[in-house]
């Protein structure tokens, strides 16, 4: 099947792209519901008949998007759910209460400045955050999403996938300095792959997962950064409002060319091209991001000289990398 074609662009709103689209009797679940792009979001689903629950990690922030979004759109079926994605329990109780099919899951909250690194067990936040705590969700709600039959799930990545793959020899950063664009950049490439694997594996349910980059957006979620973040972000990329933003997130939730569908990757509303070799890349100080193979030696010492120190050196399995920079290493 050739790349999917639907007439929306970069300037295209959340509205533009719901409007017709009729969702009654769908229930949608959007993390970081309380955000302005997860806001948007459910605003435009709740807008085409969704019943929409906002899982948030701030409850009474939450509670005050959902009543904003029923006074925008008339629609009553809007509810705030506390949901901590950097608690395995709080998720594993979100997934438990949950009763009847979902047809839609949108993972759409994002850690990208951390007060800590580190979380429980050890976890590097972001990783924690932004793919383990919606991949324990989405697998605890797959009953729900089954049930649904035709059920999507949009995982909310972004163009920082380009600076890290996922390097499965230090995901956590436990023998590389901690670098939080590259920890970043590798969480969301998580993002990516899960759409890619959950599609794979849950297709046969009826479940179809793609991952889309929303688009540089001048949203809180940049309240971490410096006071001249935007400004210098102005100069380097078309900047969109929280309306733009929401665009691709709806087009994948809601439009009906989307309809079984799954395991790609979208921007401006539509399915991304393929980055090559040769074409120009972000780079992170002096060299190309996003190169497994740049730190996978330096890694592999560092865990060998640990173990040694601990009295365990043990013979390691060979890494099957790719030279490319979407390469993804691991054991064979």
């Amino acid at each position: 099947m050739g790349a999917i074609v639907t007439g929306f662009g970069f300037a295209s709103t959340a509205a533009d792209v719901a409007e017709g689209a009729d969702l009654g009797g769908r229930r949608a679940v959007v993390t970081g519901g309380a955000s302005p792009l997860g806001t948007e979001t459910a605003r435009e689903l709740a807008r085409a008949g969704a019943a929409v629950t906002l899982a948030v990690r701030d409850l009474s922030a939450g509670q005050r998007a959902a009543a904003g979004i029923t006074a925008a759109t008339g629609n009553p079926d809007v509810t705030a759910v506390r949901l901590d994605l950097a608690d395995q329990g709080s998720v594993a109780a979100f997934a438990a209460a949950w009763d009847g099919p979902l047809h839609l899951l949108v993972n759409g909250a994002d850690l990208t400045r951390p007060a800590e690194q580190r979380m429980a067990r050890r976890w590097e936040s972001r990783f924690a955050v932004n793919h383990l705590g919606h991949f324990a969700l989405a697998s605890g709600l797959h009953r729900a999403l089954a049930a649904a039959r035709g059920a999507r799930i949009v995982a909310v990545s972004s163009s920082t996938h380009l600076y890290s793959p996922v390097v499965f020899d230090d995901i956590h950063f436990a023998f590389r300095p901690h670098d939080p664009l590259l920890a970043y950049g590798q969480s969301k490439t998580a993002n990516v792959l899960f759409a890619v694997g959950a599609t794979a594996r849950w297709s046969r349910d009826g479940i179809y997962a793609n991952a889309l980059m929303p688009g540089g957006i001048a949203t809180a979620l940049q309240r971490h950064q410096p006071p001249e973040y935007i400004e210098q972000a102005k100069k380097v990329m078309r900047l969109k409002t929280p309306e733009q933003g929401a665009a691709t997130s709806v087009l994948l939730a809601a439009h009906p060319s989307l309809e079984g569908i799954g395991g790609r990757y979208y921007e401006d509303c539509a399915q991304a091209p393929v980055i090559e070799d040769g074409l120009e890349v972000p780079k992170h100080g002096d060299r190309p991001i996003g190169r497994a193979e740049d730190s996978i030696d330096e890694i592999r010492t560092r865990q060998t000289q640990s173990r040694a120190r601990e009295g365990s050196a043990a013979e390691w399995p060979p890494l099957r990398c790719r030279s490319d920079r979407r390469s993804r290493c691991g054991p064979p």
